[in-house]
């Protein structure tokens, strides 16, 4: 058995694997990891996986999905790291019982409490950071980060038998943390939608938290420049903002006189599918990301996307239904460009490429079923599969 130390656990292969996915919230419609993650446990339960998503927050309880209160303080600052004591007592109980626990993120206590449970268990701990680890995202609040990397963040993440990385630069940022354990690289998964995108229509969409790492402030800056001479297109904005971006794009816009840009709240089923429907174009300016489950989506949808390398989707240009380009509103002004010159028929057949490869690579029982032989192996229970490198 491959398991994160501590007393030792006898597993029977022949009974139902047993799982558990920690993650800090699930409140948040438009976070990735909240379809993400609860998507795979539904695909693992498939795969004969007996398998529950545990969470902190408001959400209602459903099956499949456990939500644990928070111990709330009346300091905010401590609040922050989402302690909770119920949910470190249910991760004990179901480390106990033989679960292979795979946590999801880091920097808050759900990301810690998942190692000590595996440690007084003896049980596998999977650890998703889930683009976390990367330059960009740790420039982020770094004070803050040290503090909870010296304070156990950095032991949980010694504890795991396995990462788990969405592309192979996950896989370097996990490396250049010091750390040394296997990685399953197995990418996101994305349910095809029943509508494709309007072949007529003449927007450009970008979907998803408006946050400083995201580059929103890049794109707007390139759609400045092209904006004139494509004046039967548009700029839609749509997402949650954080830390005042929305208001700091807002006056960019304002500042550069940028034609034909609409700023949209977040949008959540029925309404979030019509974005993607609705727009001829998906731009991801991100300055880093372990994933991009939007490009995903649109793709899915029907739609070419241009995103930057600062996620790993450079199988829109193997594939032919997009576009990666380097950092900076000049690569993105140009492929802007490129995108809303050509004639709608070239651009629905993009489209349709990018859907065709979401159906073939990215669907959840492929992903699922990888995963599920993951966590067999963490147990002793079945050769490496090809998805985990040790080097």
């Amino acid at each position: 058995m491959r398991s994160s130390g501590g007393a030792d656990t006898v597993f029977d292969a022949g009974r139902s694997l047993l799982c558990r996915h920690i993650v800090a919230s699930v409140d948040d419609e438009a976070s990735g990891p909240t379809y993400s993650v609860t998507a795979l446990a539904a695909g693992l339960q498939v795969h004969h996986v007996d398998c529950a998503v545990m969470a902190v927050g408001r959400r209602r309880p459903e099956p499949g999905l456990e939500i644990f209160a928070q111990d709330l303080t009346r300091l905010p600052v401590v609040n922050r790291f989402v302690i909770s004591g119920a949910l470190s007592r249910a991760l004990d109980t179901a480390g106990k019982q033989g679960a292979v626990l795979h946590s999801h993120g880091l920097w808050l206590m759900p990301n810690i409490y998942p190692a000590r449970a595996a440690r007084r268990h003896g049980v596998p701990l999977v650890v998703s950071p889930r683009g976390m680890l990367g330059p960009e995202a740790l420039a982020f609040s770094r004070n803050r980060k040290r503090v909870i990397w010296a304070l156990g963040q950095r032991r949980a993440l010694e504890t795991a038998a396995c990462f788990h990385a969405t592309a192979w630069s996950e896989v370097e940022d996990i490396r250049r943390a010091g750390l040394a354990a296997p990685v399953a690289v197995i990418p996101n998964g994305i349910d095809i939608p029943e509508g494709t995108a309007e072949t007529s229509a003449r927007t450009v969409l970008h979907l998803g938290r408006l946050h400083p790492k995201k580059g929103i402030d890049r794109l707007v800056a390139a759609w400045a420049r092209v904006a004139e001479r494509h004046p039967d297109w548009r700029l839609r904005i749509v997402g949650p903002s954080e830390i005042g971006c929305r208001e700091a794009l807002e006056r960019q816009v304002h500042d550069l006189g940028a034609p034909r840009v609409d700023f949209d709240g977040p949008l959540f089923g029925s309404e979030k599918r019509a974005a993607y429907r609705q727009a001829g174009l998906f731009v991801l300016p991100t300055l880093n990301e372990n994933f991009g489950m939007v490009v995903a989506e649109a793709l899915a949808t029907g739609i070419p996307a241009i995103s930057t390398k600062g996620a790993p989707w450079q199988g829109l240009e193997t594939e032919r239904c997009g576009w990666w380009v380097d950092h900076g509103p000049e690569p993105l002004a140009a492929a802007l460009d490129a995108a809303l010159a050509l004639p709608d028929a070239e651009r629905a057949l993009m489209g349709a490429r990018g859907r065709d490869w979401m159906r073939r690579d990215f669907g959840w029982d492929g992903i699922a079923a990888r995963m599920a032989q993951v966590y067999a192996w963490c147990l002793g229970q079945g050769e490496r599969p090809d998805c985990v490198v040790t080097v």
